[in-house]
C-alpha cells in the first residue's frame, strides 16, 4: 500500500478531480486493469462554533459551494470521467447519501442535507442514463453509524430508532459490497436505507 495504489485528490477542487480521473484512467490502461466499481463515499458536513448545526439562514455561500462540490459535483465528475472504464467492465457506481437527505436532522447542516438529497436524485438520473450502457448506479443512505465522527448527543437518538441501536461500519460496507457484485445485477436506481428503521 502506498503511492502506487493511491491518488491524492481534493474533491472540492474541479481541477484536482479532473487530474485524478486522468491518472486513474492512465493507471488502469498501464496495468491492463478494469474498473468494476466506483464508490462515492467522501462527504463533508461543516459545523458552526462549538459544533453548532449550520442552518439555511446562517450558512455562508462559500460553505454551500464547498459542500456541494465535494458531496454532489465530485460524484458526477468521477462517474462521467470514468464512464468508458465502467462501461467496459460492466461496472457499478454506489453513491453514499444520508438519512439527512430525507428529513431534517438535529446535527447535519442544511448544506450537507440538501447536497445528499441532490445526490439521491442524481443517483436515479444516472441510473437511467448509464443503465443502457450496462452500468448500474445505486445509493446507500446511512443513519447513525457507530464511528469516531459521531456528533455528541447521538446516543439520545437511539430511542427513536426501531432497532434501538447504532449501525456498525461493517453493515454499511457489506451493503456497498452487495451493490458492487453480481448478486445485485438487476438492482439499479435504488437508495437503500441503512438506519435500523430510523427513516420510518
Amino acid at each position: 500500500m502506498g503511492p502506487e495504489d493511491h491518488i491524492q485528490v481534493d474533491l472540492a477542487d474541479e481541477g484536482s478531480v479532473t487530474n485524478a480521473v486522468n491518472e486513474i484512467r492512465k493507471r488502469l490502461r498501464a496495468n491492463g486493469s478494469r474498473l468494476d466499481a466506483l464508490v462515492n463515499n467522501a462527504g463533508i458536513s461543516p459545523k458552526g462554533e462549538g459544533g453548532a448545526r449550520l442552518d439555511s439562514l446562517t450558512t455562508a455561500m462559500e460553505t454551500w459551494r464547498s459542500v456541494f462540490h465535494v458531496n454532489f459535483f465530485a460524484p458526477i465528475m468521477l462517474g462521467r470521467g470514468l464512464f468508458e472504464e465502467l462501461k467496459t467492465a460492466g461496472g457499478s457506481i454506489v453513491n453514499v447519501t444520508s438519512i439527512a437527505g430525507m428529513r431534517v436532522h438535529p446535527f447535519a447542516g442544511t448544506a450537507y442535507a440538501t447536497s445528499k438529497a441532490a445526490l439521491a436524485s442524481l443517483t436515479r438520473e444516472m441510473a437511467a442514463d448509464f443503465g443502457p450502457h450496462g452500468i448500474r448506479v445505486n445509493a446507500i443512505a446511512p443513519g447513525e453509524i457507530d464511528t469516531a465522527i459521531l456528533s455528541p448527543g447521538t446516543e439520545k437518538l437511539i430511542g427513536d430508532i426501531p432497532l434501538r441501536r447504532l449501525g456498525r461500519p461493517d453493515e454499511v460496507a457489506e451493503t456497498i459490497h452487495f451493490l458492487c457484485t453480481a448478486q445485485s445485477s438487476y438492482v439499479t436506481g435504488a437508495e437503500i436505507h441503512i438506519n435500523g428503521g430510523q427513516h420510518v
